[in-house]
């Protein structure tokens, strides 16, 4: 009887200790949460690669991939956001150092090879629709534009988060929370990056094959 007193208060005890441990800290939380909001994304991509390569064919008689895309322009496009990974890279190194200008330049040029990938991407679109191949076309122009188009304006929502957070270390400077942050958005670019490789392998390179 009393050793199952004494089992009792100590699983008694051992739930007091739990929940006297409170919640999980917050930067686990908000990493947790981050990392949820990655995996998300990458299903809706999925999700877009599958009904692209459902459709790639579907072009009702109109323009197809071969007759739409010019590499070379890709080209220059997948250039540009590689290279921003690189630099982006190289901000995540500055940050563990605490160097705020290597911060602000890999920020800087990060920024700016980003919005040149964005600014062909756009020109891109542009050209594609003043020569009648718009988005109601064909149900692959449909797929195309909205497979493309949703890492396009990731890419800008990317770019608008990278000034916010400039302007919160120019302000706060290497505050734990925005460490954290900044930390997230390169793990964030560098996820883009990689969707960019597979949208330029399977979309661009594959669609041109005869």
């Amino acid at each position: 009887m009393n050793i199952a007193v004494e089992m009792d208060d100590v699983r008694e005890g051992e739930l007091l200790n739990v929940s006297e441990a409170g919640p999980a800290p917050k930067r686990i939380i908000a990493g947790f949460g981050f990392w949820i909001f990655l995996l998300s994304d990458i299903v809706m991509f999925s999700a877009l690669f599958a009904g692209y390569a459902v459709l790639a064919k579907a072009t009702a008689g109109g323009p197809t991939a071969a007759q739409l895309f010019d590499l070379r322009n890709v080209a220059m496009e997948t250039a540009f956001l590689l290279l921003s990974s690189y630099s982006c890279g190289l901000m995540s190194l500055a940050i563990n150092s605490r160097r705020v200008l290597g911060v602000f330049v890999g920020a800087v040029v990060t920024f700016l090879l980003g919005a040149a990938f964005l600014n062909l991407e756009i020109r891109e679109f542009q050209g594609m629709i003043a020569v009648g191949a718009a988005p109601q076309r064909s149900a692959f122009l449909s797929a195309f534009f909205t497979l493309v188009g949703c890492h396009g304006l990731h890419v800008a929502v990317g770019l608008a988060w990278l000034v916010l957070m400039m302007v919160q270390l120019s302000f706060r400077g290497f505050q734990g929370v925005v460490v954290r942050r900044l930390h997230c958005f390169s793990l964030f670019w560098h996820a883009l990056d990689i969707i960019w490789v597979l949208i330029f392998t399977i979309v661009y390179l594959m669609g041109v094959l005869p």
